[in-house]
């Protein structure tokens, strides 16, 4: 334990001098230059949840036990909160300030499936102020904290959570079906209780608004899932090496938090799991995320920053964000911004990440409502294995859906129309995206921006990608792509282009292809093709609603 804090210490004043020194400087952030993140420093001082009566049968409700302790700590100047092995039954846990809640090798804390023992609390879902049960592990307004270890914290997710029938297998249904709750009456959703059926038939049931009492959220008391660690507004944080499972929402989700470190932690959750997302960043500033993995039901790593008019009134974007030598497996995005950004997102970083299996590689989404602007965005070294959709994907016209159609699902492409520019029209531009490999994606690129306010300024180099179907740039402008080498099944066309400006290819290799253009819409301009050999396609291009071979430039 002491060689752990004594290492602590030395990094944190390892840092703090790097923060100095960053201070002085005003270049622009990037690789080379990248934001700081200030690591919290603890006492040695001990205590072990042993000294407080708790203990290890799975049976004895340790909530009283564990929370003291940390109390009591914390009144003491801080230190280290000690769970040794064992499996401890506990209701939420509240951190507090100077306190490393540290699990020790085989430490497992099972949170209850007990929801009497969750109170309804004024919090925030999916960037809206919401009426929700408390969190299983939650800080509110608190500096220098921490879990680290080894061990695993379980939010018996799996009590709280709707299952689609169409994401198990026949035996998995019907286990779960005998295993009690409820079938909707078409078949197709299993709820754990009335109460959570009673919830999911209400449009936005959690809303904070006047006329709903305590006896309308107590019956829907089921349905407000919490997310099993959320951190709202504290300050150097770090959480370290430890499993984070079966979450009953979302796994891990800081909000408007400053200085957060994530090294080396596990997030996992079953790959059905409804809103199982791993880690949503929302309107956080200086952010590192290292080492970690994430194998869940949603999206894997995720940023967020309100959403809507109530993002839009925070106005606090998620900002300074490092993300390197991680692993997402079973995700619906491997990185993702989005959708909830209606306070902004800027200055991200993501290096040396692997995607194995995940819905979508780089997926970056958002929709008319949000407002909003996403920028500067960096992504380099990712490797890609088994994508079901895009590799990388730019998507304006979010529907709150899976990102891969299930078996038999008919998806209609979204009427594009014209509309006013507003408060409520996000922007995204300035990404930067190299060195991406990628083995195996329904689709290599997609870019769809709204006619009102076109995706702007993607710089792409270095990419190879395997795929069943090649290139979508829908309303954007300003797009340069260079060095692609792209694999596809379905090469008519390998690049699809409907009102683009400003298209730069440069040294783009192929197999071949039946058809290497459609260009689309009046608006199409300035695309250009260079360094290619454009002989080994068939056919160089066709050019439909409104566009003209003017639009194209091939030298």
């Amino acid at each position: 334990m002491i060689k752990f804090h004594q290492y602590v210490i030395g990094l944190s004043l390892l840092i703090s001098a790097q923060s100095f020194a960053q201070k002085q400087t005003t270049k622009p952030y990037s690789f080379e230059n990248l934001p700081v993140v200030a690591l919290p420093v603890f006492k040695n001082d001990t205590i072990s949840i042993l000294k407080y009566g708790a203990k290890n049968d799975g049976i004895t409700l340790n909530t009283k036990s564990i929370n003291t302790a940390i109390a009591d700590c914390s009144k003491k100047g801080g230190g280290v909160v000690l769970i040794p092995a064992g499996l401890w039954l506990t209701g939420p846990i509240e951190l507090k300030s100077n306190v490393n809640l540290h699990l020790q090798k085989n430490a497992l804390v099972q949170l209850t499936k007990d929801f009497d023992q969750f109170e309804l609390v004024e919090s925030n879902w999916e960037g809206f102020e919401q009426m929700r049960n408390q969190s299983p592990v939650w800080a509110t307004n608190q500096t220098n904290i921490a879990i680290t270890g080894y061990g695993i914290i379980d939010g018996a997710g799996d009590a709280w959570r709707m299952v689609k029938k169409e994401k198990l297998t026949d035996n998995q249904w019907k286990k779960l079906v005998a295993s009690g709750g409820i079938v909707a009456e078409d078949k197709k959703t299993w709820y754990p209780s009335e109460k959570t059926l009673k919830g999911s038939k209400m449009k936005d049931p959690g809303a904070i608004v006047a006329g709903k009492t305590p006896d309308f959220y107590a019956s829907i008391k089921d349905f407000l899932r919490p997310n099993l660690l959320v951190l709202t507004n504290c300050k150097r944080i770090l959480l370290e090496g430890v499993t984070f499972q079966n979450s009953p929402a979302w796994n891990l989700h800081p909000l408007m938090c400053e200085d957060l470190t994530v090294r080396n932690v596990y997030a996992k959750n079953p790959w059905y799991a409804q809103n199982g997302d791993g880690i949503d960043i929302e309107s956080c500033k200086n952010v590192l995320i290292e080492g970690s993995t994430f194998d869940v039901g949603d999206d894997g790593i995720c940023v967020k920053s309100g959403r809507d008019a109530s993002g839009r009134k925070r106005n606090m974007p998620t900002e300074n964000l490092i993300i390197r030598n991680s692993t997402v497996y079973h995700a619906h995005g491997g990185f993702v911004i989005g959708s909830e950004m209606s306070g902004g997102a800027k200055n991200i970083f993501i290096s040396d990440c692997t995607f194995v299996g995940t819905d979508i590689g780089l997926r970056f989404k958002t929709t008319r409502g949000r407002g909003g602007v996403v920028e500067k965005i960096y992504a380099k070294n990712i490797n890609m294995k088994d994508i079901g959709g895009e590799a990388i994907l730019f998507d304006m016209y979010y529907a709150a859906v899976d990102p891969v159609p299930l078996s038999g699902e008919n998806r209609v492409a979204p009427k594009v129309q014209l509309l006013p520019v507003t408060v409520e029209t996000p922007i995204f531009r300035d990404f930067h995206i190299s060195n991406v490999v990628c083995d195996g994606a329904s689709k290599a690129i997609f870019v769809r921006g709204l006619p009102e306010m076109n995706i702007s300024d993607i710089f792409m180099d270095h990419i190879t990608i395997k795929a069943d179907q090649g290139v979508d740039i829908q309303e954007a402008k300003n797009i340069k792509i260079s060095d692609l080498q792209i694999h596809s099944k379905n090469n008519n066309p390998l690049f699809n282009i409907q009102n683009g400006n400003g298209v730069e290819l440069s040294t783009i290799k192929f197999d071949k292809a039946d058809l290497l253009f459609k260009i689309s819409g009046s608006t199409s301009g300035k695309i250009t093709l260079t360094g290619t050999d454009a002989a080994k396609a068939a056919d160089k291009a066709v050019f439909t609603d409104g566009a003209t071979a003017q639009s194209l430039t091939i030298k």
